[in-house]
Order: structure tokens, then sequence, then C-alpha cells
């Protein structure tokens, strides 16, 4: 699968200002911080999107959260192995094929373009392995096959489920306690009421083919991969076990990290990932956003209307990527206005220090990603009339755009 192309990302050490401190991050598995400091390579996986609709705000705000993320661990000196997954056949995408009478590829092609021109507009360094379900098959059936000698697998009529307890860890990732887990999982693509499963909470790890649905040859018969074999399978490939951070909106706390840890762990007896990492939901003036009702916000939309990506980046940047929020008519109009102040300011021949703002970015971003209060800081030294480092506006331009991804 062909990604993005990648924006410039300017090295403030090459400016003399060295790298950036030790990164923090939250992770959902413990509830606490945590610290992310590899020794010299950091590798990432981020759950990607289901290709049946346009870039909205949540999703951009969930690879916003990543880009970021990306750009701290490079400040910081280490080289960064990207791993972002694509579901191009599942079935939302295929029911969302059938009631507008598109042919399921077309539709999935159409939608992945468009979701790169936002990641492009929006200057999200894109990952160094952009992989879909459909070409990633082979890997699926080999994990399966792995799962299957361990005596973690079995069938339910031609289709074959992951026993979820054969993992002691179960419950580890989202924290979770059965009733919970029971309450989420019909809401989110499970099947607990399935006839002939061990456990309610069991999932699908690979489909039987269905009349006028897509399938595979296998050696389990024809058919194709449950949602959550797919990023384990993935991952794994591209990163190998106990990678650095697992990432996506919290939405995939459950089952979806959940699962996908859980058969990579019992296939390896490693585990999967070290932290795991989640974005919280973005509404639409006090409801969900969804296609439903109507009030999706869009990227692309955004860019139709002339509205400026920096922009659009910027009113993103506002929230702290864990908070729930809501995007208002206001979003853009304020973002606009301090994407026009802070390129006024780097344009003054001299200014207040330009290295203090760098290094209050570098804090606010290593702790936790706190895109805010780095915002504040970078609108504190555009208001401030001081002036006595001549080097300041190409020092801040250069932040500005190495760490909040921000091209001024």
């Amino acid at each position: 699968m062909r990604s993005w192309s990648r924006p410039e990302v300017p090295s403030l050490d090459d400016l003399g200002l060295g790298n950036g401190p030790v990164v923090t991050i939250h992770d959902t598995s413990s509830g606490a911080p945590t610290v992310v400091d590899p020794a010299e390579h950091a590798r990432l996986y981020v759950c990607g999107i289901t290709p049946y609709d346009a870039t909205h705000m949540g999703h951009a705000a969930t690879y916003l959260t990543f880009d970021l993320l990306q750009r701290v661990w490079r400040d910081r000196g280490l080289d960064v192995t990207y791993t972002q997954n694509i579901t191009d056949v599942d079935d939302p995408l295929l029911e969302r094929a059938t009631a507008t009478g598109v042919d399921w590829v077309e539709l999935a092609e159409r939608e992945t373009q468009l979701f790169r021109e936002d990641m492009t507009a929006l200057r999200i360094i894109p990952p160094a392995h952009y992989i879909g379900a459909v070409e990633s098959i082979d890997l699926v059936v080999g994990l399966i096959e792995r799962l299957q000698k361990t005596g973690a697998v079995y069938h339910v009529d031609d289709d074959l489920y992951f026993d979820v307890h054969a993992d002691p860890t179960f419950g580890l990732v989202s924290g979770y306690d059965e009733e919970t887990m029971l309450r989420i999982f019909p809401e989110r693509g499970g099947d607990p009421d399935r006839a002939g499963k061990k456990h309610p909470l069991d999932c699908l790890l690979w489909q039987a083919e269905r009349p006028g649905e897509p399938a595979w040859d296998s050696v389990f018969g024809r058919g194709r991969p449950g949602w959550h074999i797919e990023c384990a399978a993935i991952s794994l490939h591209h990163l190998g076990t106990a990678f650095d951070v697992q990432g996506g909106g919290s939405d995939l706390v459950f089952p979806h990290h959940e699962m996908s840890a859980s058969e990579a762990t019992v296939a390896t007896d490693e585990p999967f990932a070290r932290a795991y990492v989640h974005a919280g939901m973005v509404g639409y003036e006090g409801e969900k956003m969804s296609k439903s009702k109507g009030n999706l916000v869009l990227v692309s939309q955004l860019r139709a209307d002339g509205h400026d990506p920096m922009a659009v980046r910027l009113a993103l940047l506002a929230h702290h990527y864990r908070t729930d929020w809501e995007w208002f008519g206001t979003e853009i109009p304020q973002a606009e206005g301090r994407l026009a102040r802070w390129r006024s300011a780097v344009e003054r021949t001299v200014a207040p220090s330009g290295a203090d703002v760098v290094a209050a970015i570098r804090a606010a971003l290593t702790d936790d990603l706190d895109a805010p209060s780095a915002l504040a800081a970078v609108d504190a030294w555009a208001a401030d009339d001081s002036a006595h480092d001549p080097q300041a506006g190409r020092t801040v331009r250069a932040a500005v755009d190495a760490l909040l991804g921000v091209a001024l």
C-alpha cells in the first residue's frame, strides 16, 4: 500500500539547540505516565482507518497525536519506525459499498486516496509501512497457524475463533472487568451471543466465505481475516514483539487493542507493546460526530472551503490529546487568528529569546504531549514586544515546524 508524501522536518540540533528531553506519556494499561525512551530506535504502531468515509476531526486528532509523538522522538535523536494498517476489507466497508451501490474496492481506493491527501495537507509524517488488510492475508494466515499450535483456536461452523482466556493477561490493556467488556463488545463489532462459542468474549480470527462477499484462499478454506488479528499480524511482522507504543483512538482500547494484544502474546509468548496510548473522542456541538447524524466535520471539506490546513492543525492542537472534546464553529476562526499572529511574529527582525520558546515547547510536548501548553508558550512569545534576539524569528519558525508540525 502506498503511503503519502513526507513533509520536510527541520532539525533543531542542526541549529545548535541540541536534542529534546526524555518523553513521558500516559499508558492506558497501567493508568499512569510512563517513560518511552528507547536507546536508539523507537517503534510505533497506530491503527488506521476503515476506508468507507473521509477523514473527519476524530481521525485527524488521532493521527496528529502520534505525529507529535514521532516529532518529539525524532527531536530526541531517535530513529522511528512507524507502521499503520488500513482495514480495506471489513463489514462496515462492505455495508457502505452495498448501501451506496459502489464496488467495495473502488470505495476503499477512493477514500484511501482522500485520506492520503488530508494527511499530506496536515503535514502528518507518514508511516514507513502503510499496510492494507488485503495485502496481509498471508501474514494473518501464518499467525493463525501459530495460534493453532498453542491450542487457542477453535471452530464455530466454518469460522475460526480465538479463545481469549488462553492469555492469562487478558484484560491487562483495558483494565475492564468482564461485565464492562460484555457491555461494550457488541457495540464495537463483537458477537457475544453467537451459538457455539466457548465464551461470549472470544473473537473471530477467520471468517469463512459468505455469499456475495470477498474471500481469499487459505489452508482454512476460502474466507477473510477478522479485525483484531489483522493488526496483530501486521505489527508483529513489521515491528516485532514488545514494540514501544500501540496507538489509536480511545474507542479501540476494547475490544480491538485488548484482543490484538492477547492474540500476539499467546502466539509469541512475549509482550505485544510496552505502552498503549489513546486519543480522546471528538464530538460536534454536544453530539457524537457520525455519518448517520450528518454532522461529520471533514478535513477535505474544510480544505475545499479555503481554510488553511495549518489552521486546521492548530485547531486540533488546542485540545489535549487524551481529552474528549467538542468541535464548535469557533474552532477554525480562533485557529486562523492564532496562525496569523504567529506568522506576523516570526517576521520580526528582533524578538524575545527563541531558545526559551524552544525549551518551553519541548517541556510541554515531552510531558504527555501537552500541545495546549506548547501553543500557550508560542502565544506568549508572539505577544511579547521586548526585543533582544535577532535570530528568534528563525528559531521559533523552525521549532514550531519541527515540534508542532505547523509551517509558518
